[in-house]
């Protein structure tokens, strides 16, 4: 996989599962040659049907499996779903899904999880910043009595 997305979901304010994008359990990873697609170069939406990688979200989705996810599940991701991803996060009944950082598909992706009723929220941080003003601070040791 070209991107590094990670993927933690989360029910009752715990971790039921983390997903990161990459080859299925047993199968070399795309970085040691794992994936044809990913070792070609091919841009996105390109030979799909040769992809062996999973998806962030659908690692976690399967790691947890329906019965830990149930209602009230939240779906923190990186990067918001790709269409794909977004029916399947649908079909397992997440809640919510919160995502940092846009994706070609963010349109479409709203538009299925607005009908199925997901709730879809983009983080962004904010920055706060810091003022550090030498001349008031006072450092302290043992030594100085």
């Amino acid at each position: 996989m070209k991107r590094r997305v990670g993927c933690v979901l989360v029910r009752e304010k715990r971790v039921i599962a983390t997903g990161y994008n990459g080859t299925p359990r047993g199968l070399k990873n795309c970085g040691d040659g794992g994936c044809p697609r990913c070792n070609d170069g091919q841009g996105s939406g390109v030979s799909l049907a040769s992809c062996l990688c999973l998806h962030a979200e659908e690692n976690a989705l399967l790691e947890a499996g329906r019965e830990r996810i149930r209602e009230g599940a939240v779906l923190y991701c990186d990067t918001c779903p790709c269409l794909t991803c977004s029916i399947k996060i649908c079909q397992v009944g997440i809640t919510e899904v919160i995502y940092s950082f846009s994706y070609s598909m963010d349109t479409e992706t709203a538009a299925v999880f607005s009908e199925a009723g997901v709730r879809l929220r983009q983080f962004i941080p904010v920055s706060i910043p810091v003022l550090i003003v030498y001349s008031e601070l006072t450092i302290c040791s043992p030594l100085m009595g």
